[in-house]
């Protein structure tokens, strides 16, 4: 059964360690992620961008599998599925197709339009049992076909929404999605250490996890942060496996265009990738 991720991401700050959020995009991607999370006996949190969810035949679709999968593959850890960077429109969507968790991006907004939207949402998601994400300062980048550039938040308005109940919060540190830059500069912390400050024993969220330092998302880890996404990574692992088996000619051996057997390598691929990660989040054996 799917779970709100306010539990997980409590224990997880309290722990300090993090609860990673995969981005899924077909039905290997949401098997992989799941059986991972299952062995390694590990919360975990699927994430769903508006762009893949209409990818996946709608919001209904994905939740359909989801739910599918839990019950055909006994899992029996705590999985969360979570709209990522949601539109006002997209959250209500999500919510009526029974997701279990929503991020409303309202950073684009002026703050005052930002705080409205999202106190609506805390409503909603409240009443429903479900957890909410909201992001301050753009996370650079492009998700989706927005660019940002990696701005900093300011810490008094990130507290000014954690305190109207949020269950969690994405600040901008520095951080991009994607692939990082030559030149990045890497991630704030003094910006990470004054949010976590104002907000107390709120959840922060890491965005674009893929290429930050392994000693950086540990310090991240230590200053608050319990939630950090991942997608490009995965797909760049999928793509390589996919890649390698076709390039050796596998697909004309035999029956080696069977989707189950072309796809296999990238399956495994992305086991490896999320099992990586969890371990180094420290969320291995979290889930009891």
């Amino acid at each position: 059964m799917l779970v709100s991720a306010e539990e997980m991401l409590k224990k997880a700050k309290a722990g300090k360690y993090a609860v990673g959020q995969f981005n899924i995009n077909n039905l290997e991607w949401t098997k992989a992620i799941l059986l991972t999370a299952q062995e390694l006996n590990s919360p975990v949190i699927l994430g769903v961008s508006e762009g893949a969810g209409k990818y996946m035949a709608g919001y209904k679709t994905v939740v359909g599998m989801v739910n599918g999968m839990l019950e055909e593959l006994n899992i029996t850890v705590p999985v969360a599925l979570h709209l990522d960077h949601g539109s006002y429109d997209g959250c209500m969507k999500c919510i009526e197709a029974g997701f279990s968790s929503v991020m409303f991006d309202g950073s684009h907004y002026p703050i005052e339009e930002n705080i409205a939207k999202t106190t609506e949402l805390i409503n909603i998601t409240r009443e429903k049992g479900m957890s909410l994400e909201a992001e301050v300062g753009s996370i650079g980048g492009e998700e989706d076909g927005v660019v940002g550039k990696g701005e900093c938040a300011d810490p008094n308005e990130c507290k000014s929404i954690a305190d109207l109940g949020v269950t969690m919060l994405a600040a901008g540190i520095g951080n991009i999605h994607g692939k990082y830059p030559a030149n990045w500069e890497g991630l704030s912390f003094e910006t990470l250490d004054a949010i976590q400050q104002l907000t107390g024993e709120m959840p922060l969220v890491l965005h674009g996890g893929t290429g930050i330092p392994e000693d950086m998302i540990k310090k991240a880890i230590s200053l608050g942060v319990a939630k950090i996404n991942v997608n490009t990574e995965c797909q760049l692992a999928f793509a390589a496996a996919t890649r390698g088996y076709v390039e050796a000619g596998k697909d004309l051996e035999g029956k080696g265009f069977d989707p189950r057997k072309l796809l296999a390598p990238g399956f495994e691929a992305i086991k490896a990738t999320v099992k990586e990660k969890m371990e180094l989040f420290g969320s291995v054996g979290k889930a009891c």
